[in-house]
């Protein structure tokens, strides 16, 4: 039998849906933003994310789970009335894992017994105001995750959070686009963003929207990689193409540090 020959025998007798389960297959992240109105609730989610959900994901599989503040001062756009905030990130490997997770939680005891004091707290000492979610799928030139490469403690990192909404969905598709195929992933990449990744919002409270996770070992070190973007010749020449023009109707920029408990 000829090589030919093999190759359609193995394609007739593996199954469509396997083939396209892996064919380019892309990460499902989860962005969970906790809504806070004091110290005393952002005290009840800090015990509870460190000493309950975190192991329990972990021992659901699920690591590399990053848990994130508000730079103090530093963000465009300060969240309303001063709300405290919490930002969660979990990477999945498919949407079905993520379907699936609150189901494991409900049967994993150690999680119900740990996080006692939060799951059952009672409706007049809520722990938190609300809980936004964000769902998004990675770029296709981007598919899977990154660990940032920092040596700088903790508590000097800045991991600057970016979305970018479209004026509509076409021109939304134009900007992921621009990231893909025009080269934007492989811009940060070579200007050393440390990028832990670039993904589609596919539901969320903004849409249309992509959102991207850039690392830095502090504030000056994120300010100079931005100026040498700025004047980067590539980037001036993408920018100015005809075929990228007015695809982003909103930018927002969050600066966040990690918590000594996160993952990443």
């Amino acid at each position: 039998m000829n090589k030919l020959s093999t190759l359609f025998l193995v394609l007739l007798i593996t199954p469509i849906s396997y083939i396209y389960a892996n064919a380019g297959s892309r990460d499902f992240y989860q962005i969970k933003v906790y809504h806070l109105k004091n110290s005393e609730q952002e005290k009840t989610v800090d015990d509870f994310l460190k000493t309950a959900y975190l192991p329990a994901l972990h021992r659901a599989g699920i690591n590399n789970i990053g848990i994130f503040k508000p730079v103090q001062n530093t963000n465009t756009q300060a969240p309303e009335n001063n709300e405290k905030l919490v930002y969660v990130f979990i990477p999945f490997k498919s949407y079905t894992d993520f379907a699936k997770l609150e189901s494991i939680l409900q049967k994993d005891l150690k999680f119900q017994e740990d996080g006692k004091a939060y799951l059952d707290a009672l409706h007049t000492d809520a722990p938190f105001e609300r809980i936004e979610s964000i769902l998004l799928n990675a770029f296709e030139g981007s598919p899977k995750f990154n660990l940032p490469k920092l040596s700088s403690p903790k508590k000097e990192r800045v991991y600057e959070l970016r979305s970018y909404e479209g004026p509509t969905e076409k021109r939304y598709k134009n900007k992921v686009e621009m990231f893909n195929k025009g080269g934007e992933i492989g811009l940060f990449k070579r200007l050393g963003f440390n990028a832990v990744f670039y993904a589609e919002v596919i539901s969320g409270s903004r849409m249309p929207n992509l959102m991207y996770l850039t690392t830095f070992e502090n504030k000056a070190d994120r300010d100079e990689h931005w100026k040498t973007f700025g004047k980067d010749e590539y980037w001036l020449k993408l920018k100015s193409m005809p075929e990228y023009q007015n695809n982003v109707s909103k930018n927002d920029t969050r600066f966040l540090t990690p918590t000594d408990y996160s993952d990443i």
